[in-house]
């Protein structure tokens, strides 16, 4: 029973130390990134790219609880070790159709690194991008979409566009996540009398 129970020690410290192997060498490969290499996202039908100290943690999609009255594009809440993260559905806040949770979405946890439990919902995590590889195109603004900080054009002449994290998270739009109803005539009616 004892050399069942040490053979079972000594697996979970193999097990704990390759875990921080891995995870010093994936920091290194990190911090030895260029500065210009950016994480690559899909959602909805639109590529994406977010500076990596934007990003957060990438995570599987949990459990998403709903929020009732909220904009349709405000998937819910997901609990992430004991905290909650408002979860927006980004290719739905973009105008495109509701991302369908599937084994490739993914939730970008970018509020976190500016104070804010706040998550968005992607449809993939596509890898790193290098700018150096792409086309700015210069003196790229959208006024209705302030969160878009630059756009780019690669070799296959898909568009590209940069997230601002803070300014996203700041803009008007992402802060008024409740529903809008309009009240119908008859409702209007009915509640003067």
């Amino acid at each position: 029973m004892a050399s069942i129970m040490a053979q079972t020690l000594k697996d979970k410290q193999s097990s704990l130390r390759q875990f921080q192997e891995n995870l010093t060498r994936r920091i290194e490969e990190v911090s030895e990134a260029p500065q210009n290499t950016l994480l690559a996202f899909f959602a909805g039908s639109s590529y994406w790219l977010i500076d990596l100290a934007d990003a957060g943690e990438i995570m599987p999609v949990p459990e998403l609880y709903s929020v009732p009255l909220a904009a349709h594009w405000f998937r819910g809440l997901a609990n992430v070790r004991g905290t909650l993260f408002g979860v927006t559905d980004f290719a739905a806040f973009e105008g495109a159709q509701i991302t369908p949770v599937e084994n490739a979405s993914r939730l970008l946890l970018i509020g976190a690194q500016k104070g804010s439990n706040c998550a968005i919902l992607v449809s993939s995590i596509l890898g790193m991008k290098n700018t150096q590889d792409l086309k700015s195109q210069q003196m790229f603004s959208d006024p209705n979409r302030p969160w878009i900080m630059n756009k780019y054009t690669d070799s296959e002449n898909k568009d590209w566009y940069l997230l601002d994290a803070a300014k996203f998270l700041t803009s008007p739009k992402f802060l008024n996540a409740g529903a809008e109803f309009s009240i119908s005539s008859n409702a209007q009616k009915t509640a003067s009398i």
